[in-house]
């Protein structure tokens, strides 16, 4: 039996941060929890917007949530309003979570300014384009061209696993394209997990993009 860890746990510490950080010691159960619904919301509420990551920062007074997002502009809204329905409904769920323990949310939304850099945004963009039934062959050598030509990017690869194109028989296969030093924690490699939803059943989808050593 094997014991799989995700890919980032190594890098903690060393190449990479946590997403959550702060004053956990009173609750760190409750305060855990509170920070998946928080994402999990998220997730439901900001489908198709582009979002790369999710970062909370407590501090004794506020909790601080940073969307990070190529396009912020379809979550802001005009004026403001759709970030201001976004806290409303944040706020309704934690003190649901926490049984009308009220917090005080500060919201920000962050750019990034090309999507094909991020390894979450590049699975994203491959998941749809499996799911409108796009042969899987050509949407991923096109993410692996688009990605490789950025001058950060040292090597990228990207595997798929399931009923590819409907197929009877699930199978994986990869794609590559120049290096990925996996041999020693100072590689600064990006890692995304995404499903594909498909009629015939789901198909997984990871990226993995090296950016060069972090010494």
């Amino acid at each position: 039996m094997t014991h799989k860890v995700h890919p980032r746990i190594y890098q903690l510490n060393k190449v990479t941060d946590w997403d959550s950080k702060g004053f956990y010691e009173n609750d760190f159960a409750g305060l855990l929890k509170e920070d998946y619904e928080i994402r999990k919301l998220l997730k439901k509420l900001l489908k198709g917007m582009s979002v790369e990551k999710v970062e909370i920062e407590r501090s004794p007074e506020k909790v601080g949530i940073m969307i990070h997002s190529s396009r912020p502009g379809l979550i802001i809204g005009r004026g403001g309003e759709g970030v201001k329905k976004l806290k409303e409904k944040l706020e309704k769920a934690i003190a649901e979570v926490t049984k009308d323990e009220k917090r005080n949310l500060r919201l920000d939304i962050k750019e990034i300014k090309d999507p094909w850099l991020s390894a979450s945004l590049a699975a994203q963009d491959i998941a749809a384009q499996i799911e409108k039934r796009l042969p899987y062959r050509r949407v991923i050598k096109q993410a692996l061209h688009k990605i490789a030509m950025h001058k950060e990017v040292k090597g990228v690869r990207i595997e798929i696993a399931g009923r590819l194109n409907g197929n009877e028989i699930a199978r994986k296969e990869h794609f590559q394209e120049g290096q990925l030093r996996r041999e020693t924690l100072r590689s600064d490699i990006e890692y995304a997990y995404e499903i594909a939803r498909c009629s015939y059943g789901v198909i997984g989808i990871k990226v993995f993009i090296y950016k060069g050593e972090k010494f």
